[in-house]
């Protein structure tokens, strides 16, 4: 399997490459310079395992690239990796079928862990430390899917539960995992025993 890295400067590129490497060594990774060639790349390189993609492209406009990769390769993972303002652009990037939004501003460990959430199965993410900031405010959405997690629901009894898509739960799945700063299912229900949120 592979990751194609969808970015037009080489810096970022290789950047990007060296993180991923830090997750899985010896992963393939295929740089993309433009949206044009990705199909050409993936027929030349094999499968994809993941995408990451910059928003902003030579050959794209505003969503188009998730549009495009999501139409072709809906089964693959799909990581935006902007310098776009998160505040605007994250959750029109989820709702259009990413699967994570890294911000290119983060630190190098913060960009980590969200390629961990991607490219680990969970059982190897679950043996790394909870992380010791606590944080003081939870949204309405994210204490209800707290309490379902404890319920042991599954995507699909969440999505018909609060009368939502499955891909929109997802989304509040990241956003969830995000701000507790965790990487799963697992992960968020041991934050959440730890700190005292279910009463346990």
């Amino acid at each position: 399997m592979t990751v194609y890295v969808i970015e037009d400067h080489p810096l970022m590129r290789d950047a990007l490459t060296m993180l991923i490497h830090r997750v899985r060594p010896g992963l393939k990774v295929v740089p993309v310079p433009k949206m044009n060639v990705l199909d050409t790349a993936v027929e030349k390189n094999g499968p994809a395992e993941l995408f990451c993609l910059d928003l902003q492209l030579p050959d794209t406009l505003g969503l188009s690239g998730i549009h495009t990769i999501k139409a072709k390769y809906p089964d693959v993972s799909l990581a935006v990796v902007t310098s776009s303002d998160a505040t605007e652009f994250e959750e029109r990037c989820l709702g259009a079928g990413a699967d994570a939004f890294i911000e290119k501003s983060n630190n190098p460990n913060q960009i980590i862990q969200a390629l961990k959430s991607l490219l680990l199965p969970q059982e190897d993410q679950a043996g790394e430390d909870t992380p010791v900031h606590v944080p003081t405010k939870l949204s309405k959405r994210q204490k209800q899917l707290i309490l379902m997690l404890d319920q042991g629901l599954s995507n699909r009894d969440i999505a018909e539960k609060l009368n939502i898509s499955e891909h929109t739960v997802k989304v509040h799945f990241w956003r969830l995992f995000r701000r507790l700063g965790v990487n799963s299912r697992t992960q968020a229900l041991h934050f959440a025993r730890t700190n005292g949120w279910l009463g346990i």
